[in-house]
């Protein structure tokens, strides 16, 4: 919907003679055969949007439905705002508590195995699969890592009685 008082230029709350004089001044301002080409064309839609706009507004009756179906029009636009603001705010609650439920994720209070692993987790996600590439310094800690997580569960292993043979089946020596 179009706003008069804006193609007017004036307040909501003019009166008749402001908005007459406003009226009259746009009108000689936007006269068509004041321009040339396109210039002419867009005096043209402005001085026929003026008009519409004076006719509403100087008419006492379609200036006060005009004015209910504007602030209806405005409740519905506060309506839609506040509903956005509303979901904006919601989301970023739904963010927060997400962060705090990723700071109380028991995986990262384990402790240094955990953070190894999620260590090695992070270099091989960074991959694609089948892709090639050299060797890299984040490679070299990840093969690292990983060959000390291995020897580490090797010794703990070693010394369980239960699990003592085993070990020394896969030592080839």
């Amino acid at each position: 919907m179009k706003n008069y008082y804006e193609i007017l230029e004036v307040n909501n709350k003019a009166s008749k003679e402001v908005i007459e004089k406003a009226y009259k001044v746009l009108i000689k301002k936007y006269h068509p055969d004041l321009y040339v080409g396109e210039a002419r064309i867009q005096a043209e839609r402005k001085t026929k949007d003026i008009n519409e706009a004076y006719k509403i507004l100087s008419d006492d009756f379609l200036k006060e439905q005009y004015d209910l179906e504007l602030e209806k029009e405005n409740k519905q636009k506060q309506t839609i705002n506040n509903f956005k603001n509303a979901k904006q705010h919601t989301n970023i609650i739904k963010n927060r508590n997400e962060g705090i439920k990723q700071k109380e994720n028991p995986e990262h209070k384990v402790g240094p195995f955990m953070a190894m692993i999620n260590i090695l987790k992070s270099s091989f996600k960074k991959r694609k699969v089948g892709e090639k590439r050299e060797i890299e310094r984040e490679d070299m800690i990840a093969a690292g890592l990983t060959f000390v997580i291995v020897v580490t569960i090797g010794v703990i292993m070693w010394f369980i009685p239960a699990t003592k043979g085993f070990i020394r089946s896969l030592i080839p020596f």
